[in-house]
């Protein structure tokens, strides 16, 4: 489930649509969290679609650790790609923010992060010498998305988090102890799908 103070809005040509803020969603802020309408597709069931089904889980879908497709209910499946995301994964099924995003800003995800099963060409980005998001990106990478999480953290416990109650409690509660140093945050590479699993 995405953040209620979101939006889908037409971006460019280019791009297609994303998801918006409507208000400002601060630093620390939960911006998406897996919750009970989000459906799994495991490879056998996947691979019993026809095409046309197949093409848009290839859309919409990314792929947890398990190598299941999920499908987003909302208008999460819009959020678009950006190596200087504004969001970041984490291990716990749940998205935060890693600056304030403005109204009329986008929320994005570094799809490397998403276990993609193909590379792809990106729209080249200021601030980033990525132009290729790669299946093994959370190898190479993860320790970049932990330290942003880890600071992002920080904030989590001064802010109103809407989507708190879809999260499991015990998923909710250990948040609140990573916010407050507490206990270590397990790393976004905890995420990553080793391509075995899809055999």
């Amino acid at each position: 489930m995405i953040h209620p103070d979101t939006e889908i809005k037409f971006i460019s040509k280019e791009i297609g649509y994303g998801v918006v803020a409507t208000k400002l969603i601060p630093k620390g802020t939960i911006t998406w969290v897996l919750d009970k309408l989000d459906r799994a597709f495991d490879h056998v069931e996947y691979a019993s679609f026809d095409a046309v089904y197949r093409e848009i889980l290839d859309k919409y879908c990314y792929r947890d650790y398990n190598g299941k497709n999920v499908l987003c209910w909302d208008i999460a499946r819009y959020v678009n790609h950006s190596f200087n995301s504004s969001c970041v994964s984490t291990a716990y099924d749940f998205e935060i923010a890693t600056r304030d995003i403005y109204p009329g800003e986008e929320l994005t995800d570094d799809y490397g992060y998403l276990n993609v099963s193909e590379p792809f060409e990106c729209i080249k980005e200021p601030y980033s010498d990525r132009t290729v998001v790669y299946p093994d990106d959370l190898v190479k990478y993860h320790h970049v998305w932990d330290a942003k999480a880890t600071d992002a953290f920080g904030e989590f416990n001064y802010l109103e988090q809407p989507l708190l109650k879809f999260m499991m409690p015990e998923i909710a509660e250990k948040a609140r102890l990573i916010a407050q140093g507490k206990i270590k945050m397990e790393s976004i590479l905890n995420c990553y799908c080793h391509p075995d699993k899809l055999k």
